[in-house]
């Protein structure tokens, strides 16, 4: 079949990579894709947010399958877009609702959702535009550190834990009088910090049934030992040694499945990923966010580990019959280092050759800020490669990943040079 992916980062090309090993894929197009995927696929410059482009290129090009990469797509409603117009009806469409996707689209939804169902959570308040001196009371009757989280998308960006009254009250005048995050700051959700320890659990779900992928641990800290500014990701660890069968068990009890039910009671329909961002506390799973896709750089652990061929696992998952498929897991480790440009997450340059990378072995490269130009591979984002290496121990999975890294050059390259040493 001829499939359409969207998305541009290294998320997508795990996702191109994984799909182009199916026999089932015939031709796959990634709007708008990197140079990784122009290796394996056919890159398109259409927005993944023009729909009316995108429509126009499934019927052209005759597209039965439409896989959604990235969260913007899902948030401006691609899904209600296609199913409302019979062309396109016949589409196997790997998207939640725009109603599902406020689940990544409105932090205070979630919340609430959360609350409503009793799936655990830190206790927080929501405080609008004109509510800033109720939020700044509301902080100062609150103890210490406390988060700020912005409502809507902010690109991983907008997630800030203040250890003191005077860097909480700096950060919630930002988002809430200067617009740090525009639109995404309208709102903001003040929520009690966790202690704890985080992973990422993902559940691939056809509206009824669900299958629980393996779930990963991610390197959100620019700096070693989780210091410096959010990012968008900095590495990734899959299996997690601490999420045991019983911690699992858990997850899927307090929070899967409670999840997926309020979803069906309020006639929202979700297909496709949810991503859920969960705090170990002692050894007690509490949601801190979820996402209706996949993670980035978390695929790029997850998808080499699974066995099954995923479009056949996406086209159970479109005709609601993903109960009739086994999931199959390699026991191996992966381990994910992600190289970046000096300066990210703030200011970096971009436009510089990247070189070396025949040399990499034990390791698979994903691109994410990567463009090909008169026959060079050059930089083009604040991060710009993933190298994960799968092996047998997580030692070796870690030193094969850094050995990658290690390898790649470009001008201003930085890594972490701690991705999941944490663990062992």
């Amino acid at each position: 079949m001829n499939i359409l992916l969207l998305g541009s980062g290294g998320r997508e090309h795990a996702f191109a990579w994984k799909l182009t090993q199916s026999p089932l894929c015939k031709k796959l197009y990634v709007a708008t894709g990197n140079a990784g995927t122009a290796q394996i696929a056919e890159n398109l410059p259409i927005k993944p947010t023009d729909f009316e482009s995108l429509a126009n290129f499934c019927k052209e090009k005759n597209i039965q399958m439409l896989v959604v990469g990235n969260e913007e797509p899902l948030v401006a409603g691609i899904w209600d877009f296609f199913k409302k117009r019979k062309d396109l009806e016949h589409i196997h469409l790997i998207a939640p609702s725009q109603a599902g996707a406020m689940l990544e689209g409105s932090k205070d939804f979630a919340k609430q959702l959360m609350f409503e169902h009793q799936i655990p959570t830190a206790s927080y308040h929501t405080f609008g535009a004109n509510e800033f001196e109720k939020a700044l009371q509301y902080i100062y009757n609150h103890s210490l550190p406390i988060v700020l989280k912005a409502d809507g998308l902010a690109a991983g960006k907008g997630v800030l834990i203040c250890p003191t009254y005077s860097q909480a009250e700096k950060t919630l005048k930002e988002m809430l009088l200067d617009k740090k995050f525009g639109k995404a700051s309208e709102k903001i959700v003040i929520e009690q910090f966790l202690e704890g320890i985080e992973l990422s659990v993902f559940v691939l779900t056809d509206g009824k049934n669900y299958k629980i992928l393996p779930e990963a641990k991610d390197y959100k800290r620019i700096g070693e030992n989780d210091t410096g500014l959010n990012t968008g990701g900095m590495g990734a660890v899959s299996p997690v040694p601490f999420a045991d069968k019983d911690f699992m068990q858990k997850v899927e009890q307090k929070i899967i499945v409670p999840t997926l039910q309020a979803l069906q009671q309020r006639n929202i329909n979700y297909v496709g990923f949810l991503f859920i961002g969960l705090m170990k506390v002692g050894n007690e799973p509490y949601v801190i966010e979820f996402n209706c896709r996949m993670g980035d750089p978390e695929t790029q652990v997850v998808f080499p580990r699974i066995e099954n061929d995923l479009v056949e696992l996406l086209l159970a998952t479109a005709t609601q019959k993903l109960n009739e498929i086994q999931l199959k897991i390699k026991p191996q480790t992966a381990v994910t280092t992600i190289v970046v440009s000096q300066g990210y997450p703030e200011n970096y340059e971009t436009g510089k050759e990247i070189l070396n990378l025949e040399k990499i072995e034990h390791a698979l490269i994903f691109h994410a800020g990567t463009k090909q130009e008169n026959g060079k591979l050059l930089t083009n984002g604040g991060r710009v490669l993933a190298l994960t290496a799968l092996a047998d121990t997580l030692p070796q999975a870690i030193a094969f990943s850094q050995q990658a890294a290690e390898k790649v050059s470009f001008s201003n390259k930085y890594f972490r040079r701690d991705i999941g040493k944490d663990l062992l």
